[in-house]
């Protein structure tokens, strides 16, 4: 006997499938039929949505990275300040004698650093000058060179200062003047543009030399010097006219001294004939008998001044060569004339 297939499992295998049916229809009737869930009659229902033809889906940049904050700097601690140092006050004065007046003016106060045991250098540092007459400085405690200078005399003294204190230091130059002047032959004066003095330390050194302390003086000034005994050397003219002589100076005094010349002033000419004019462009040489040459010009009226004494002169124009011996009295200034006698030596 044959038994039909029962209907129960048929009804059990097909009801939920029923019921999952109708939620999802019934899902889809609350949807809005466009847009990417709009479902097709009779197509499979879409999951997922579909994707843009277009590309995909662009994303907002990411911001560029923020660099970090720079770290503050550390400052240094301000420096502390420097300590002041208290300073010492120096007044200078000088005077000419021990009993004289303080000096008002001309005085050069030079002020030196002294040297300390580890400096290299042997020269000591000037720090502060100052002209006239009395002075005041304010220096940093210490020690100290001071050099007075008053003309070509000066002293020397050495200091030592404290602070918040007032030194007072007095220099005795024991300087004096020294006026000197030039007279020739028969106590006539002779020109000052022509006359210099240079003096000299009395003392020479190893060598033989004197110190030179001032050179080229005019008549008529008068230079400070400290009281002491010097070498004069003066000139008349600018060749062999020379006068030496040691003059003391006295301290607080005036020392006028006169040195005399036994020398001429000439005139060199060579002429064609005697009186006649000088001849231009002629060559001059001037030499002792013993053949030393003394000077050497070019001109037609050079003017020397020799001291008294026998010469040779020689004269030079145009490839013809002329001489001539004379001599100098002392005072009595003149012309040397040369006379060109058709080439023949006079």
């Amino acid at each position: 006997m044959t038994t039909a297939p029962s209907a129960a499992p048929f009804f059990r295998s097909r009801r939920p499938a029923a019921i999952a049916t109708a939620l999802l229809w019934a899902f889809a009737a609350t949807c809005p039929p466009t847009g990417a869930w709009a479902q097709a009659a009779g197509q499979p229902l879409q999951l997922r949505p579909p994707v843009d033809p277009a590309g995909p889906i662009p994303y907002a940049p990411n911001p560029p990275p923020t660099p970090p904050a720079p770290a503050a700097a550390v400052q240094p601690p301000p420096p502390a300040p420097a300590e002041v140092v208290a300073k010492a006050s120096l007044k200078l004065s000088a005077l000419v004698t021990e009993d004289g007046a303080p000096i008002r003016s001309g005085l050069v106060w030079r002020i030196f650093q002294e040297k300390t045991p580890t400096a290299n250098d042997d020269k000591m540092q000037l720090i502060v000058t100052a002209s006239g007459g009395d002075a005041e400085f304010r220096l940093d405690p210490g020690s100290y060179l001071v050099h007075a200078a008053y003309g070509r005399a000066g002293a020397t003294t050495r200091v030592t200062v404290a602070a918040d204190k007032t030194r007072r230091e007095t220099l005795i130059l024991n300087a004096g003047g020294l006026k000197l002047g030039a007279l020739g032959a028969g106590d006539l004066p002779l020109p000052a543009e022509k006359l210099t003095f240079d003096i000299y330390a009395k003392d020479a050194d190893q060598r033989g030399e004197r110190q030179a302390l001032v050179l080229g003086v005019k008549p008529g000034r008068i230079v400070r010097l400290n009281a002491d005994t010097y070498r004069v050397v003066g000139r008349y003219g600018d060749l062999n006219a020379v006068v030496r002589a040691e003059i003391h100076v006295n301290p607080g005094k005036l020392t006028e001294a006169t040195v005399y010349h036994k020398a001429a002033q000439l005139t060199l000419k060579l002429v064609n004939e005697v009186g006649g004019e000088a001849l231009p462009n002629t060559s001059w040489l001037v030499l002792t008998p013993a053949g030393d040459t003394i000077t050497e010009s070019v001109g037609a009226f050079p003017t020397i001044v020799l001291a008294e004494g026998d010469y040779a002169l020689v004269a030079k124009n145009q490839d013809r060569i002329f001489t001539r011996n004379f001599t100098v009295q002392a005072g009595f200034d003149r012309e040397i004339e040369v006379v060109a006698d058709d080439g023949r030596k006079n």
